[in-house]
This record gives C-alpha cells, structure tokens and sequence, in this order.
C-alpha cells in the first residue's frame, strides 16, 4: 500500500472537523451587467448617427458647390397638370430660380406661390436631380358662371372666381350666378355656392335634368332662391325660396300653361307660399281672378308700386 495515502487517512481520522477552505473574493464590476449592455447599443447608435451626420455633411457641400446641381434653363422645369394655366403663369413664380442650386430652391414657398394664381387647387414642386424640378398642378373645376361687377368668370364649389379664357368660351354650358360680390369674403360665397349645390341637385334629382333649363340664378338673398328660366314665350323668373326646390318647380311646370292663358304676360312667378301661386308679383301689373276651388290659406298682401297698378294676380291650387 502507498504510504501518501495511509497518511491522508490518518490525517483525516485525527481531525474530524476541519475548517473549511478559505473562498478566493471574485471581483465584481461596479456596473451592471444590463446596464453594460444598454451603453454598448447606445454608443454603437450614436457612432452610427455620427457616421452618418459627417456623410451628409460631406454630400451637402458637394451638392451645394457642384455646378452640375444647378438649373440651367426653363427646360430644367417641368409642368404637368394644366389646362387653363399658361406655362408663363407659373415661370413667373418659378423663373427665380433659374441658375440657382436645386437644393437651395424654397420648395414649401414655391407651392404656396403657386396656389396664389386662381386656377389652381393646389400644386406639389419636387426636386430632380441632378438638376431639374417637376411640378404637378391640379386646377379647380368650375361648375357655374358668375356677374361680378359686370364681368362673366368661371367659379367653382368653394367660391373661388377664375378668369374664363377666350378659347373657353365654348366650352362650359352653366347658368349664370348673380348676387355675388367680388370683394366679398371667400366664406360668404362659400354658403351661397353651398345653396347652388343644393338647388341643382335637387332639380337633377331622379333623372329629371330640370338644371338645364336655368338662365340665370340669383343667390344675393338666401331665404329666396330667384331662378330665370328661358320660355318660348320669354324668361321667366321664378322664386324659389330656400328649400323643396324640386318640388316648387314641378309646381311650376305643371301650372305654367295654364298661369298663361289667364295673363296676357308672364313675367315672374312667386312659388314660396304654400297652396298658392302668385304671379308677376315683381312686376304688379297684371291681375288675375282667382279659379274656384276650396279656400285656401290667404294670399300675402304685395303693395302696388304705385297706385294705378293693379294687385299681383294670384292662382290657388285646385284641390281634388
């Protein structure tokens, strides 16, 4: 037998209780090791942000002081969407930069420029490099005509009056709008573009097509609608008043024949009073004998203008 082993085991058997073994101290960091981890993305990040910082540094200057970057001509502009809009219109707002750096052309500037000029809704201006600029207009789309201080232009939904170009003339087949006042507030016109609306709908309503027939619209008093309607035997302005338009004027064009074998002229007719039509109420130069029928509701009182005329003539609905 070995002697080192019997000499352990005797060691083992006098000292049955041996002290234990003293721990080698590890140490620690004083930062957490989730903490380290957090640093490590941080600091990868911002060498990445750093990196690419000094890249766009570096290719600003070189944009900014390269000769190929900077538009030469009108032909570096490019203009999509026009129709109404001249080329001149808009190198008026563009020729500026004619010669300057692509990059150090005010695209947001430019736009609202652009949105300045009657015809256009609105406009996107885009750069191209190396050295170009597109821009893209979408024009308004007028849907009426309209007398402002004696002169016919276009207008569309929200009120916005447009200059109607004499090639145009044509072109559009609307009624004309009076009422509206050029230096009014573009809201103002907005509400009464609103009433248009609402009235053309109306009259379009089911197929019927009945907007055709208008001449003229006169919007100047929102409670009453004034339409002139063209007539073999002359206009016709009716009121309207400001709601079932529809079902006013169908009124109308079933009564009409009739109203002109009772009066010798037919000048305006007046729609706004329930069960009762009221005719040349404008005028108040024509009298009319009421039809038999049941009583209706009493006519409105309509001064004459002066005291050889005669009361407005007036036809009552016959009721079956």
């Amino acid at each position: 037998m070995d002697a080192r082993l019997l000499d352990v085991d005797e060691d083992e058997q006098e000292s049955p209780f041996l002290r234990a073994q003293k721990r080698v101290p590890v140490r620690r960091s004083a930062i957490p090791r989730k903490t380290r981890s957090r640093l490590k993305i941080a600091l990868t990040v911002a060498a990445i942000i750093a990196f690419v910082a000094v890249v766009g540094y570096f290719a600003k200057e070189y944009g900014a002081h390269n000769g190929r970057f900077r538009i030469e001509s009108s032909d570096s502009i490019i203009v999509e969407g026009t129709q109404h809009i001249s080329r001149q219109q808009v190198m008026q707002v563009m020729g500026a930069d004619i010669g300057r750096n692509v990059f150090f052309v005010p695209l947001d500037e430019r736009r609202k420029q652009l949105g300045e000029i009657p015809w256009v809704e609105s406009a996107t201006v885009m750069r191209f490099l190396p050295n170009a600029l597109k821009i893209v207009i979408r024009e308004r789309t007028p849907i009426a005509f309209v007398n402002v201080g004696g002169r016919v232009a276009l207008i569309d939904s929200h009120g916005v009056i447009m200059d109607l170009p004499p090639s145009d003339l044509g072109k559009y087949s609307f009624p004309v709008i009076l009422g509206m006042g050029e230096n009014e507030p573009l809201s103002t016109r907005l509400v009464r573009m609103n009433t248009y609306t609402s009235l053309m709908k109306e009259l379009d309503a089911d197929g019927a097509q009945y907007s055709k027939d208008l001449n003229e619209i006169d919007l100047s008093d929102p409670e009453d609608v004034q339409i002139t309607v063209g007539d073999t035997n002359g206009a016709v302005l009716i009121h309207l008043g400001h709601e079932r338009f529809l079902e006013r004027y169908k009124l109308y064009i079933a009564k009409v024949q009739e109203i002109r074998q009772q009066v010798q002229r037919l000048d305006s007719v007046d729609l706004r009073y329930d069960r009762q039509i009221i005719v040349n109420p404008d005028l108040r130069g024509t009298s009319l004998t009421p039809g038999a029928a049941e009583k209706p509701a009493p006519a409105p009182t309509i001064k004459p203008a002066n005291k050889a005329a005669a009361k407005p003539a007036v036809v009552r609905k016959h009721h079956r």
